[in-house]
């Protein structure tokens, strides 16, 4: 399976730690010794997950390597719906007339890019489809409940396009040489650990500690389990994208595999916590810096719980 594009759309407005400090009384020194985060987005009036997701297709549109309509499957990504019944994936199919294409979205919280990625391996495999358009989007202000002091300052919008196909199209194509999705409902504080229930006060993480130990031990076992699957030594990995979480999570992952810090992409610095958009937008942040043969791991976890790992080659 081919990358052939992949776009990402960041909203204008900034939010700066001040804005927890005046309201909240959580200071700057706190938020960045937690987190990393000095600022992150969040949509202007009018924009929404679905509109994102579309503005991210939008400005990039002349360069889709090949007509819109050619797409027979459309997979969405979030947990941040703007509407549970017209999903993001209808609504981006709607907006460009894709005709004839397969559509659903999936949640499986942070992890649901990886997700994504593997249900679209698997319907090539079986014929069912054979260019696929996946869009991944987070409109986490929407939700935020800014009365949890332990995660209200994490939290940042954003969103990315992506689509893979089994043929090349351009010198910028990536292959997807493996990927990798666990469940793991069953360990921890799982459902509990990381909450978005309808009509009960919006995002909340009451159990950040569990996360952080839960995030640090899969990510790194993901990474190391698609490495070694693929006989690839980690020294000889070129770049690690880790989901943009918590700066700790991300150090220590990195720590662990022994992968230098030059190394690791992020932005949680400025964008914060993005969700299941954070690994595609960071990936499309960087992707004029790799070189052909360039091997990059993107690990990932979700809240729920779930992790997951993709395997990529810059062709």
């Amino acid at each position: 399976m081919i990358i052939n594009f992949i776009t990402h759309y960041i909203p204008d407005i900034i939010v700066t730690n001040a804005y927890f400090t005046a309201n909240h009384g959580i200071s700057d020194e706190d938020i960045i010794s937690k987190s990393g985060i000095k600022q992150r987005r969040r949509i202007q009036p009018g924009e929404n997950t679905n509109s994102m997701a579309i503005e991210a297709i939008k400005k990039s549109y002349s360069r889709l390597p090949f007509p819109i309509n050619e797409i027979d499957l459309i997979i969405g990504a979030t947990y941040t719906p703007y509407d549970t019944v017209g999903t993001l994936a209808h609504a981006v199919q709607k907006e460009f007339n894709i005709q004839n294409a397969k559509c659903f979205t999936i949640d499986a919280a942070c992890s649901s890019f990886i997700n994504a990625i593997e249900i679209a391996d698997c319907y090539f495999a079986s014929n069912k489809a054979s260019k696929a358009l996946i869009v991944i989007s987070e409109n986490n202000s929407a939700y935020n409940n800014e009365t949890d002091k332990k995660s209200t300052f994490l939290w940042g919008d954003g969103a990315a396009a992506v689509i893979v196909s089994n043929l090349r199209y351009s010198d910028d194509d990536m292959e997807v040489l493996d990927v990798n999705t666990t469940g793991l409902g069953h360990i921890g504080k799982s459902v509990d650990a990381v909450c978005l229930k309808p009509n009960d006060g919006g995002l909340k993480m009451p159990f950040g500690r569990d996360v952080f130990q839960n995030a640090c031990t899969y990510m790194t076992q993901e990474t190391e389990q698609i490495l070694d699957k693929n006989n690839l030594p980690v020294n000889q990995l070129d770049y690690f994208i880790p989901h943009q979480a918590n700066s700790r999570i991300s150090d220590y992952v990195s720590k662990k595999l022994n992968i230098e810090s030059s190394r690791v992409l992020n932005n949680i610095e400025q964008l914060g916590n993005t969700g299941s958009a954070s690994a595609p937008i960071v990936l499309s942040q960087n992707w004029k810096r790799f070189k052909t043969n360039d091997k990059i791991v993107i690990s990932v976890f979700g809240g729920g719980y779930s992790s997951g790992a993709v395997l990529l080659r810059r062709l």
